[in-house]
């Protein structure tokens, strides 16, 4: 019998997934309607969390943060079969994910952290990614079960926190990703530019190719060679935000961008490839 903790949109989408497998799911969640709600599937609600762990061979998690899951784990506790796994889907900090990893094995059960890239969609048709890192005795042990949830389990090996580590990398870029399409559509707004035709440029010229590139000589440290000047860069960067001002609409984050040009060219580096923005 499995637990689930944290009856979200995510977890909820889960646990249909797994009874739909034919597992036996209890469920709790903070507000107890979200948990009642489950039981139309074929899940088991339960008000105190304790009580919904009783018995489970497997216990998963998907909550909001660090303090919830360790409020909620101390309070389930008590519930806690002797040598318990607990799976926690929780997007965490990578401290967070080692210390329970640590503490939870010293009171004798053994915490997983496998944060996900899924949205409640791919939850309920096990699609999208899992990450997992840590003891691979354990982790070996999961992955058959882990892989029904998701598309793809991606292992980044035997370092506890390290699947934190990636998954709080990803969520960076993906809020660096749209706070950039955010800018871009304005820009269009200002230049008087319908959104459509920027999905016609991006259905022909697709910018997420330059990704691999672009990490690789930013990682590499070489800027000697550049394909656009930083000096250049900078220059268009001003027009972007010249039209937005006399359009009157605000740009969010290529301010702060340009920002960060000046100070490298003023370190030297505008004739280097713009890309050194990026060097630490």
């Amino acid at each position: 019998m499995k637990a689930f903790l944290g009856m979200g949109l995510l977890g909820s989408n889960f646990v249909r997934a797994m009874i739909g497998r034919g597992d036996t799911v209890n469920v709790w969640n903070r507000t107890p309607a979200k948990a009642k709600e489950l039981e139309k599937y074929g899940a088991k609600a339960f008000t105190n969390a304790n009580e919904a762990v009783k018995n489970a061979d497997v216990i998963h998690l998907t909550l909001k943060d660090d303090a919830s899951v360790d409020d909620v784990l101390e309070k389930a506790s008590a519930g806690f079969k002797p040598g318990v796994i607990i799976i926690d889907h929780t997007t965490t900090s990578k401290p967070g994910a080692i210390q329970r990893t640590k503490e939870w094995k010293t009171r004798g059960f053994f915490y997983q952290h496998a944060p996900v890239f899924m949205a409640p969609a791919n939850a309920l048709d096990g699609s999208g990614y899992m990450l997992i890192s840590g003891e691979q005795g354990l982790v070996g042990k999961l992955e058959p079960e882990l892989s029904k949830m998701t598309g793809k389990l991606i292992n980044f090996g035997a370092e506890t926190g390290k699947a934190a580590a990636i998954k709080l990398i990803g969520n960076a870029f993906l809020v660096a990703f749209t706070a950039g399409v955010a800018d871009t559509i304005a820009l269009a707004k200002a230049l008087d530019t319908p959104v459509t035709d920027m999905s016609t440029l991006f259905a022909s010229w697709n910018p997420g190719a330059l990704l691999p590139a672009r990490l690789k000589r930013m990682t590499e440290g070489d800027f000697s060679k550049p394909s656009w000047e930083l000096n250049m860069a900078r220059k268009d960067t001003q027009l972007f935000m010249e039209a937005a001002a006399q359009a009157g609409v605000s740009l969010a984050v290529i301010p702060a961008i340009a920002q960060l040009m000046d100070q490298k060219i003023a370190q030297g580096h505008g004739a280097d490839d713009w890309t050194v923005i990026g060097k630490i």
